[in-house]
């Protein structure tokens, strides 16, 4: 059950305080008529996980609702990438020279879609991204050899660690890097990430209620 008083407040915020932040709304595991619900209220930003999924619960849904706008925030496979391209409108995790070959090949598919590249604030084993040293190389490795354009960076916070400070590091590699968007924020830390300006947080427990 999508939880529309929990979005509308916090879009309310949003537009009280002017800022240009967007929640993406994470229908991962959940079923299609939840998004169906979601979309009834005026909802038009969605994220997911898995390409099979994505496709399995929008492809007709974005048939037949343009205005739809479909984000992958989870780790890409490279064998998916020109599947993913076609259905998705904005990446979140571009984290590995591979997945950024695969989409280099593709990149007449790519006019008008948004790509983040994820940085590995906390430097976790069990964490895609780049380490936040490797930012710079890797940025100009994507635009110079690559030919593709990077919009902004994106990172998920160690879960015990103060997020604010991984919030903090990101933002800094953005200024560094000349970027201008950051995709931070998830149901629990959402709150910290508006402090710096986002361009999207990404929300799914907190609309959607725990995963099944």
């Amino acid at each position: 059950m999508f939880n529309l008083e929990k979005y509308n407040k916090i879009n309310d915020f949003l537009k009280k305080t002017k800022k240009s932040t967007k929640i993406v709304a994470i229908s991962k595991n959940h079923p299609q008529n939840s998004v169906l619900e979601a979309i009834k209220h005026g909802v038009l930003i969605f994220g997911e996980n898995r390409v099979q999924e994505a496709q399995d619960k929008f492809q007709k849904i974005k048939l037949y609702n343009p205005k739809i706008e479909l984000h992958l925030t989870g780790p890409l496979q490279s064998n998916k990438v020109k599947t993913a391209i076609k259905i998705f409108d904005v990446f979140h995790t571009l984290d590995r020279v591979k997945i950024a070959k695969e989409f280099s090949k593709h990149k007449h598919l790519l006019t008008n879609k948004k790509i983040f590249l994820q940085i590995n604030t906390g430097k976790e084993k069990t964490k895609s991204g780049i380490f936040p040293e490797e930012t710079k190389d890797f940025l100009f490795f994507l635009k110079n050899e690559m030919k593709l354009s990077i919009c902004g960076l994106m990172c998920i916070p160690p879960i015990n660690e103060d997020p604010n400070y991984h919030f903090a590091k990101l933002k800094y590699l953005a200024n560094q890097n000349n970027i201008n968007e950051l995709s931070i924020g998830m149901s629990s830390d959402y709150e910290q990430a508006l402090e710096f300006n986002p361009s999207y947080i990404r929300l799914g427990t907190i609309l959607f209620g725990k995963r099944s």
